[in-house]
């Protein structure tokens, strides 16, 4: 019990306000008595507050107690309000207490007093503990409400038989149902069919008692149709006494996180493919580069008339068929290497016009509209004609019945609101080069597979699946991207933006006409496909060189040391090689001769820079599969060059 207590006394004799003090304090009570005896003083101590308790006489000249508790109680109900009266009778006793008045005590019995104060001074500490302990019960209820609904776990009550007795808002907002219509349903009903067996066994465990708890991962199927991966952690809440148990599911949204882990996945799987991609390619073009070589030579040996000059002319064409198709595993596997230049996209539409014609059938219609005063970009110039001959491709294949390719070229600023709109658009400025058709058009899922490499939705053997997914590698390679339009029966339009820059257009190397030319230097020839390496040899004796050859690095040192003949020029070497690689021969025989010229050759480079080591004098790059034609020139550029 609060000590002291803060009385308020209304009382209009003063012997008997005495004897309450007294009486309270020779029982032990510490209290401070506030001692009025008319309604006015009595409701001026009330108004000023700090009052425990209210001790009143029934009758007062010019006011009485039950006005008084009538005044209390509407004021300050929890004030316990003790009557001490010595003309209270029975009834009007009754009265009061159904007034509200905490006790009464008559003044000849006021051994009663004191017991009355501790007893309705308890009752108010009980009533204030009891008054907090539910406040503090309702402010867990609603942190516990906002935890049940703000949670980002979707949580549910679920009663024996399967069936949600409580759902939180993020569970509904996961499966898109209302709470209403989740009581409805089986737990089943919502799980996706090719796991609901699994589900069912294992709630079935559960009511049995075989575990008290389980998780697991699986498929629920929205109200919309969609799938949501969800991790599902299962516990057993005990019912209240008598009352069935409960199980609470607390379900994770993994959907996110799994297709991340299959982008993963197939990421490393590309990877891979890629890297096999190009050590294929690397591979076959040392077998193409002997196809087109000797197809070369045999078509100058031939009389024009011969019937067999355009038999090999076919395998020419065929290897240079060929040669484009690892050209575009090389770009898709990233080991091709780029050469950017300056250029204008309407230049090279206009150099591939003709070879576009040849490519569509005579029921398709081109139609070309470059635009004016397009800006200027900077990508290699075949990777632009590969990506726009692709494109091409797709859309006559996409027109078995004719129709029209509209190619187009413009200046075009992407803002943020057009960026933020379309997925992989990036805020700047760009020219966009368009191939768009009349043709069957694509669903929104076939669109959101087309640059997976070796997806294709062509009849087996008449796509590789590897046309767009050279395209996105090309532009993604200088900084631009692709965005693409279609609807099944309404045609495709794609959208190739490249970064424009403000830079003057290069100048481009007209290519040599004329026989290849000829020298009497000696050359070392390092290669380790045999076929490719006698070919080189042959070639270039024919055009008066002197050859000596070596399989590979440490087979060419040797030789170089045993060489008695006139000092070597030039040295033609392939990069990768078993025992020693080219790079690592370049460095040896610099070191002794650093004036002599190296001519790396290679399907495949990832950066040309990382071959010569840093910016080199006499080191030059020469890409397989090549022509006897391209190499006799480039020996001879070479041989000719700066010292």
């Amino acid at each position: 019990m609060k000590s002291p207590l803060h009385i308020l006394h209304l009382e209009d004799d003063p012997n008997d306000a005495v004897l309450v003090k007294n009486t309270l304090t020779s029982a032990g009570i510490q209290c401070v008595i506030t001692c009025e005896h008319n309604r006015n003083d009595f409701l001026k101590v009330l108004e000023r507050g700090g009052i425990d308790l209210i001790i009143s006489d029934y009758m007062l000249p010019d006011f009485n107690g039950m006005a008084a508790l009538d005044y209390a109680r509407a004021r300050w109900p929890d004030i316990p309000f003790i009557f001490v009266s010595g003309t209270l009778g029975e009834e009007r006793a009754i009265d009061s207490l159904q007034s509200g008045a905490t006790d009464y005590v008559l003044k000849d019995r006021l051994a009663r007093l004191a017991p009355a104060v501790r007893r309705a001074m308890h009752e108010v500490e009980a009533r204030a503990e009891k008054r907090l302990a539910e406040e503090a019960l309702m402010e867990t209820g609603q942190r516990l409400q906002i935890i049940f609904n703000e949670s980002p776990l979707g949580i549910l009550l679920v009663s024996m038989d399967g069936r949600p007795i409580l759902t939180n808002s993020t569970l509904r907002k996961m499966l898109g149902y209302t709470g209403e219509e989740m009581g409805r349903m089986h737990l089943l009903d919502f799980t996706h069919p090719e796991d609901a067996a699994k589900s069912r066994e294992l709630f079935q465990r559960f009511t049995k008692g075989t575990h008290t708890e389980y998780q697991t991962e699986k498929r629920y199927v929205r109200k919309d149709g969609h799938v949501v991966w969800a991790r599902l952690s299962v516990c057993m809440a005990s019912g209240a006494s008598g009352q069935a148990g409960l199980a609470i599911g607390m379900v994770e949204d993994i959907t996110e996180k799994r297709d991340l882990e299959a982008k993963f996945i197939e990421a490393q799987k590309m990877e891979v493919i890629g890297h096999l991609a190009g050590g294929v390619a690397h591979d076959f073009n040392n077998i193409l580069a002997v196809i087109m070589g000797y197809s070369d030579l045999m078509i100058q040996k031939l009389p024009v008339e011969s019937e067999f000059k355009s038999y090999v002319e076919t395998v020419r064409s065929a290897a240079e068929r060929a040669a484009g198709l690892t050209r575009q595993l090389l770009i898709f596997s990233r080991k091709q290497q780029v050469q950017p230049v300056v250029l204008d996209v309407n230049e090279v539409l206009t150099d591939m016009n003709k070879m576009l014609l040849r490519l569509i059938d005579e029921h398709i219609e081109l139609t070309v509209a470059p635009g004016k005063d397009i800006g200027c970009i900077k990508a290699d110039s075949g990777y632009v004609g590969q990506v726009l001959m692709n494109l091409v491709v797709n859309a006559r294949d996409a027109m078995p019945n004719g129709g029209n390719i509209a190619i187009a070229t413009s200046n075009i600023t992407v803002d943020e609101g057009y960026a933020d709109a379309h997925a992989g658009a990036v805020k700047g400025d760009y020219v966009m080069l368009s191939v768009s058709d009349t043709g069957t058009g694509m669903t929104d899922e076939v669109k959101a597979h087309i640059f997976e490499a070796f997806f294709t939705t062509k009849p087996k053997g008449k796509g590789t699946g590897l046309g767009l997914a050279t395209c996105q590698t090309i532009v993604q390679q200088v900084g631009g991207f692709i965005l693409v339009q279609s609807a099944l029966g309404q045609g495709t339009a794609f959208q190739v933006y490249f970064p424009r820059i403000d830079q003057p257009q290069t100048v481009a190397v007209r290519p040599q006409v004329g026989p290849a030319p000829h020298g009497n230097e000696s050359l070392l020839v390092v290669e380790d496909d045999p076929s490719l390496r006698h070919l080189a040899k042959a070639v270039l004796e024919a055009h008066g060189y002197q050859i000596i050859s070596a399989t590979n690095g440490q087979d060419a040192l040797n030789v170089v040391r045993d060489h008695k003949g006139p000092p070597i020029r030039l040295v033609v070497t392939d990069v990768v090689m078993p025992v020693m690689g080219g790079k690592v021969l370049a460095e040896w025989l610099r070191t002794t001769n650093p004036e002599l010229k190296i001519l790396f050759t290679s399907g495949y480079t990832d950066d040309f820079s990382s071959i010569q080591g840093g910016p080199q004098t006499g080191v030059e790059f020469l890409s397989k599969p090549y022509t006897p034609d391209a190499l006799c020139r480039k020996i001879r550029e070479m041989l000719d060059g700066p010292k």
